[in-house]
């Protein structure tokens, strides 16, 4: 798959951009908060209906402007696809596929795959749950669409179940009927976060390797799923076994909600064990498997986005990476952003493939000669 323009109006930094891309590598170069990130996070948009950085939908407009617009031109599967994503103010937000919007947004996910290296990647190790729960479903999501369907399903039935927690309900037939609604999303979220994690381990330890190179290095990863705790497999004995102590704190303690992936270096926690290059070596490593997941199961080859990905990494480590996106035939289209000419082509001139540069400036682009 590849994005062969992109228009962009009033997103965040960016008034007005007109980009047409190299089907390889395309290099944007500018100092910090000038707005390179911010045509990765236009590009992610299109392709997952939200921006990577967390903002709402209305905090992406422009300052002073009441109305975004993004437009894609994309070559999938050998076919001319356009998407235009539209936010105002006031308006739910609006993308349409070759005219045609799409009345469910859940529905798009997927189709236009796009991965993200970015250094807040690093939240994967350092923060809690939530944050690799939130990576886990987003993946599994733009590969099945029954799994995100579920996990739909699963979050409206548990807020059901902490509003009858808060508001101090003691109607357990009430409990009874929600809980047997979670216990039927829940089975298929943990099977499938499961399987995907066997799946991915595999790939991630063989990027990892790729790019540690010699040095003897052992990472792991494992999925921790509440319902291997349960007696009979099931949430509902959980949720039963857990109602007093829910009831008292007012909100559900159990379920795939309170899920982890354990990340290990050494078979030691990463999050303690990994120095600063590890660590961002452990992440890059995830990414890639992710990218090589979704190539597998959706058949397209995702675009790639390495935002400041080289910071806190040798220059070994940086020249394996760049040789695995760039000569590995699994890759397609990459974005990258630096902030530094001369390193971005020292870097460029060990690939052989012919790449686009632009320099960023106050939400700018101007293309530049590349060397």
């Amino acid at each position: 798959m590849l994005l062969e323009k992109l228009d962009i109006h009033n997103f965040k930094n960016i008034e007005e951009a007109h980009l047409e891309f190299s089907p390889k590598i395309n290099c944007l170069l500018g100092l910090n908060g000038m707005g390179k990130s911010n045509l990765l996070d236009a590009i992610y948009y299109l392709s997952l209906c939200k921006s990577f950085s967390g903002m709402t939908d209305m905090m992406l407009l422009r300052r002073g402007s009441d109305f975004a617009m993004l437009k894609g031109e994309y070559l999938r599967g050998g076919v001319e696809e356009q998407l235009t994503m539209g936010l105002q103010r006031g308006k739910r937000k609006s993308l349409r596929r070759g005219g045609k919007e799409y009345q469910r947004l859940s529905a798009h996910i997927g189709l236009f795959p796009a991965v993200l290296v970015a250094p807040h990647d690093a939240d994967l190790i350092r923060e809690g749950g939530e944050e690799r729960r939130r990576w886990m479903d987003m993946v599994i999501s733009q590969a099945d669409s029954r799994y995100l369907d579920a996990l739909i399903r699963y979050n409206a039935a548990l807020e059901h179940r902490n509003r009858l927690l808060r508001d101090g309900s003691v109607d357990h037939t009430l409990y009874e009927a929600v809980e047997a609604a979670m216990d039927i999303t829940a089975q298929y979220i943990h099977e499938r976060r499961k399987e995907w994690t066997q799946k991915l381990v595999v790939i991630f330890k063989r990027y990892y390797a790729a790019i540690a190179g010699d040095e003897l290095e052992s990472v792991d990863m494992s999925y921790r799923g509440s319902l291997d705790q349960s007696r009979d497999g099931s949430l509902t004995s959980l949720l039963d076994s857990a109602r007093l102590h829910d009831e008292l704190v007012k909100h559900t303690s159990v379920g795939p909600h309170r899920d982890d992936l354990e990340m290990l270096l050494d078979d030691m926690p990463m999050k303690r064990s990994g120095s600063q290059g590890q660590c961002k070596t452990f992440t890059v490593a995830l990414r890639l498997a992710q990218y090589d997941f979704l190539h597998q199961t959706t058949h397209l080859k995702p675009l790639l986005l390495l935002d400041d990905i080289f910071d806190k990494l040798d220059a070994q480590r940086v020249e394996r990476i760049m040789q695995l996106v760039t000569t590995d035939e699994a890759f397609g289209q990459i974005f990258i952003t630096d902030t530094n000419r001369k390193h971005l082509d020292e870097i460029m001139s060990k690939t052989d493939d012919r790449y686009r540069m632009w320099s960023v400036t106050d939400g700018t682009f101007t293309q530049t000669p590349s060397l």
